[in-house]
């Protein structure tokens, strides 16, 4: 069962990887490329709120998504963010940081915040189709395919 921030992202239509506790989507609004949340599906609004076997598990998550990440499009740094201002459950937007715009299919992706804070508002938003194939090449790039939703 998705909870409201998993549907507030789009699921299942991005879903990127699906584990135990935990969810892979797609961020549409591609701050950088290949931005990700990661979305706790316990019943927690707080951080610590979520089960032991969750926290264990994000462990697993995180190496999976940074895996995946640089297979996809190697980057220069990773920043994890947990805003939690407007999504109730728990959950963090994960940026890759690129020095120098990327480009996917013909469309441009810069890091407009670079080198500094991630400038969450300049997000590249990708047509549905577009988004179907960011979805696809991360999954495809995902270093443990037991882990696919």
């Amino acid at each position: 069962m998705a909870n409201e921030t998993m549907q507030k992202f789009g699921f299942p239509d991005t879903l990127v990887a699906d584990y135990r506790h935990w969810c892979v989507l797609l961020r549409p609004a591609q701050a950088t490329l290949g931005a990700l949340v990661l979305v706790c599906k316990d019943e927690a609004r707080a951080f610590s709120e979520i089960s032991p076997d969750a926290f264990a598990e994000l462990a697993d998550a995180t190496a999976g998504i940074e895996g995946a990440l640089s297979a996809f499009r190697p980057y220069d740094k990773i920043n994890y963010l947990m805003l939690m201002m407007v999504d109730p459950d728990v959950h963090f937007h994960v940026l890759p940081r690129y020095s120098a715009a990327q480009d996917f299919e013909g469309t441009a992706f810069p890091d407009s915040g670079w080198p500094g804070p991630p400038a969450l508002a300049k997000a590249v938003e990708p047509d549905e189709a577009l988004r179907g194939r960011l979805v696809a090449a991360l999954r495809a790039a995902w270093p443990d395919a037991a882990k696919m939703g």
